[in-house]
């Protein structure tokens, strides 16, 4: 399956399951009424979300696998790669999926705010689970959409699509909310978990080497996508990722700017800043004073 087949059209999204094509940007599939597939990896050029019902193989998103259990959304973004794999035997898709190309929701209010949908963003592993009224709510989004697909296209059919398309998403906002917080004690281990990132690396040589510490270096260390854990941290601390690290570089500073011995710039340097005005300029935003004005005051 090293060959990646490039998806750009909702007619191809639709003829590998052998359903028909009511709308050129958009599908609603009932997808136990798809033909079996076979393994093949895929670069999306749509907006895709599958809703499985049941346990029916594995998804590959980029390289990684994904057991779906049932009641899961997986949200696919154009430019990523997902496929089937189930070692190499056909798998009879179950459950729904919904399709649209970017073209549908250009010069709308999607359009305008479909990147603020960060979930579009999150590996397959920190997919969506429903509960069973979540789904309910889920599948009438997606009957509302087929319902206008099947009616006689008129002046109000883009709009009505597009906008429960956009009624579906802000759904799947609050569900996702309600998903951080009903995975409480999952997401304060990944807050441990950080913070123990953030003492080791600044403990190690990695500073001088690496510079200071990415969110999505910190987010691949603790295997998760960036989005997903920028959205979890904001959750959990009310503050972004890269907060959270200023705020430990800054407390780490404060420490160091009280050893004479060393320049404000070699703390710089060690504390992983290419260069010392940025350092500089981080910790005035952050205490109020300079590195310089702090040491002679304290």
């Amino acid at each position: 399956m090293d060959k990646i087949i490039k998806l750009d059209s909702v007619s191809q999204f639709n003829h590998a399951r052998a359903q028909e094509t009511l709308h050129p940007l958009v599908t609603v599939l009932d997808q136990s009424k798809s033909k079996p597939l076979y393994p093949a990896r895929f670069m999306a050029g749509l907006y895709i979300v599958f809703l499985k019902e049941i346990k029916c193989g594995e998804l590959l998103y980029g390289r990684n696998h994904y057991d779906y259990e049932e009641g899961t959304l997986v949200f696919i973004a154009p430019g990523q790669v997902y496929g089937v794999d189930d070692n190499m035997k056909a798998v009879q898709p179950k459950g729904w999926a919904l399709a649209f190309h970017p073209d549908l929701i250009h010069g709308t209010s999607l359009g305008r705010h479909i990147k603020e949908y960060n979930f579009f963003s999150y590996d397959a592993n920190e997919a969506l689970h429903l509960s069973d009224r979540e789904k309910q709510m889920v599948l009438e989004c997606f009957t509302k959409i087929k319902y206008e697909l099947e009616h006689a296209i008129d002046k109000h059919s883009k709009n009505l699509i597009v906008s429960n398309i956009e009624l579906f998403l802000n759904y799947c906002v609050r569900f996702y909310d309600r998903q951080f917080i009903t995975r409480d004690n999952i997401h304060k281990d990944i807050l441990v978990r950080f913070e123990e990132l953030l003492n080791e690396y600044f403990q190690s040589d990695k500073p001088k080497t690496l510079g200071l510490p990415s969110v999505a270096y910190c987010a691949a260390q603790l295997n998760l996508s960036a989005n997903y854990f920028g959205d979890l941290i904001k959750k959990e601390t009310a503050r972004s990722a890269q907060e959270y690290i200023h705020e430990k570089v800054i407390d780490l500073a404060k420490e160091k700017v009280f050893d004479i011995s060393k320049s404000i710039s070699e703390i710089a340097f060690e504390m992983g800043f290419k260069y010392p005005q940025h350092f500089t300029r981080l910790f005035k935003q952050r205490v109020g004073q300079s590195p310089n004005e702090y040491r002679l005051l304290n």
